[in-house]
């Protein structure tokens, strides 16, 4: 049980800072065997259920924000700002929806499984997340967005399927190149992993072991979803704030110091 709660924790962190939380989850699980008594049977599910709670941290911290772009998309169409939001974050979703449904076998049993590429993508693109905000000068609003950028930050996104890029890190650096500021570039990745995490959950639950194993282990998946959910509103709310007056120094620090950590320790 500790390591459910230590695990919902590292989720609830990890989701929202670019620092990937599937990297996160795979290091703690094989380097640091917490949470390794899971069973191999339900560590995809599970960490689906993790990834689940950070979703509902978004929609409860975003209500507001998220009801207008979906009834002023579905009834307005493109015709508001908000409207034309909306679509723009559906068309964003496709790119990773067909690459992750087409290949899905291929980044389960593959690249879950190297943490050597794991940890070489938490460095690289800590630095290219620092050096992409740092030389983007122009400070555009998200609702300024033409569709082929949010097409492009969609195409970015496909990256974060592979554990250590960051789907956070991936979309926020993409939106920092094309010229948004870091807060409506945090916020735009936000409302984007609505789609992507509500499409992914939904389809692991089409699958036809996932409903028993839920229903097997719902203490494990609970609190899980609690504890991610609880510190994903808080990690949300902090981001925000800190991305108003600091870069992301800080994070390619830390990915690169985790990074060859992994390395020393894979060696």
């Amino acid at each position: 049980m500790l390591d459910i709660i230590i695990l919902g924790i590292i989720q609830g962190i990890a989701e929202f800072l670019p620092i990937s939380s599937s990297a996160h989850l795979i290091i703690f699980r094989e380097i640091f065997n917490i949470g390794s008594n899971i069973g191999t049977n339900i560590e995809l599910a599970f960490d689906l259920a993790l990834h689940f709670g950070t979703l509902l941290a978004i929609i409860i911290f975003f209500f507001k924000e998220l009801w207008k772009l979906l009834s002023d998309g579905l009834i307005k169409g493109n015709k508001t700002k908000e409207g034309k939001l909306f679509w723009f974050l559906i068309l964003a979703t496709i790119p990773a929806g067909i690459v992750g449904v087409l290949f899905e076998d291929v980044f389960e049993s593959f690249f879950r499984k190297q943490l050597w590429l794991i940890a070489l993508a938490l460095i690289v693109m800590g630095i290219i997340i620092y050096l992409v905000d740092k030389k983007s000068k122009i400070d555009k609003s998200m609702k300024d967005m033409k569709w082929y950028q949010a097409l492009l930050v969609g195409c970015a996104q496909v990256f974060a399927l592979i554990p250590g890029f960051s789907r956070s890190g991936t979309t926020i650096t993409a939106s920092r190149a094309l010229g948004l500021n870091r807060e409506d570039s945090a916020k735009f990745s936000f409302y984007l992993s609505v789609p992507v995490v509500a499409g992914a959950t939904l389809f692991s639950l089409l699958k036809d072991n996932t409903l028993t194993i839920i229903s097997e282990n719902l203490s494990i998946f609970g609190i899980g979803i609690l504890i991610s959910f609880v510190i994903g509103l808080l990690c949300i709310s902090f981001l925000l704030k800190y991305l108003k007056k600091h870069d992301f120094k800080i994070f390619m620090i830390y990915r690169i110091l985790l990074g060859i950590s992994v390395l020393l320790m894979i060696l």
